[in-house]
């Protein structure tokens, strides 16, 4: 058995880990607060802005954009993956990368070649271990980017698609759906289809919503629908990565609560084995020591 002092030191350091965790729990859970308020409030303009989109493209026929063109190459294509800046959340990065792996191992097969934009060092530190290429790294975009950070990302993949450079974009991230449910998703941003902004939310919707989705609904223009398109698809685009950000923000919070949680659970139940294993070797002592004077007072006599 354990010297009882080596118990003893050994129950301090974990106390001290608890402290540790049960601290960056609470900052975790603060965080997540902030960035799931951000994300809700930026849903439902996201989703309005889809809406008007594919309200558009129903009411003019024969409605045409570069954003929704046939893409001019098929050989090359775009993957943004979002990452972490920092561990100890879990399987969180883990889960995205390896996603976005199976993804480009997947396009690498159909004879696509995909450029990667990895964000974040966790997906940086993870490509160039396992020797994946990386055609660009982008390392300061925030925890919680405003949408002053992602635009011109946004812009810079918009007008390598308009070129021909690459023949479709897309994002792996972790989907946020609720506190109890996070996915890691790879999402087509482009070339955009307008059905797929109309597509139903997962979980949600009704027969009046249904039916209010296919009712035919006439349109006045001002200006002109092309233009409204073209000042709305950039916009949609734009919005969509930038949801994604703010998703796997929460996502990342969600991730690192959890796993503090669980570390100091864990440091709780070590804190109480050690405590029993302190309270054994102390009895073992005691009783020792009564023996070896009960031993003493028997040789006397």
């Amino acid at each position: 058995m354990a010297n009882r002092r080596e118990i003893v030191k050994r129950r301090t350091a974990v106390r001290n880990i608890r402290k540790i965790t049960r601290t960056m729990q609470l900052i975790a859970t603060a965080r997540y607060q902030t960035a799931y308020k951000r994300a809700a409030a930026t849903k439902p303009y996201s989703e309005k802005l889809a809406e008007m989109v594919a309200n558009l493209a129903r009411a003019s026929a024969g409605l045409e954009h570069p954003l929704m063109a046939e893409p001019q190459t098929t050989e090359r294509s775009a993957l943004v993956v979002i990452t972490s800046s920092r561990g100890l959340c879990g399987g969180y990065n883990s889960n995205v990368l390896h996603r976005a792996v199976e993804h480009i191992d997947r396009q690498a097969a159909d004879g696509v070649t995909t450029d990667t934009i990895m964000v974040r060092k966790k997906g940086i530190n993870y490509f160039d271990f396992v020797e994946r290429e990386m055609a660009e790294t982008l390392t300061d975009i925030t925890d919680m980017p405003g949408f002053g950070e992602v635009e011109p990302l946004a812009d810079r993949l918009m007008e390598r698609f308009v070129a021909g450079e690459v023949g479709s974009v897309y994002v792996a991230y972790m989907h946020f759906y609720s506190t109890a449910r996070q996915r890691p998703e790879v999402v087509q941003l482009l070339p955009l289809a307008w059905e797929a902004a109309a597509e139903e939310r997962e979980g949600e919707g009704d027969e009046e919503g249904d039916a209010a989705a296919v009712r035919e609904v006439e349109f006045e223009f001002s200006p002109a629908p092309q233009e409204i398109l073209d000042e709305l698809l950039p916009a949609s685009v734009r919005m969509r990565l930038y949801q994604a950000f703010t998703e796997a923000a929460v996502s990342e919070q969600m991730a690192r609560m959890v796993a503090m949680k669980q570390a100091t659970d864990a440091a709780e139940k070590k804190i109480k084995q050690l405590t029993r294993e302190y309270n054994r070797a102390r009895q073992t002592a005691i009783t020792m020591e009564l023996l070896d004077i009960v031993g003493g007072a028997s040789a006397l006599a």
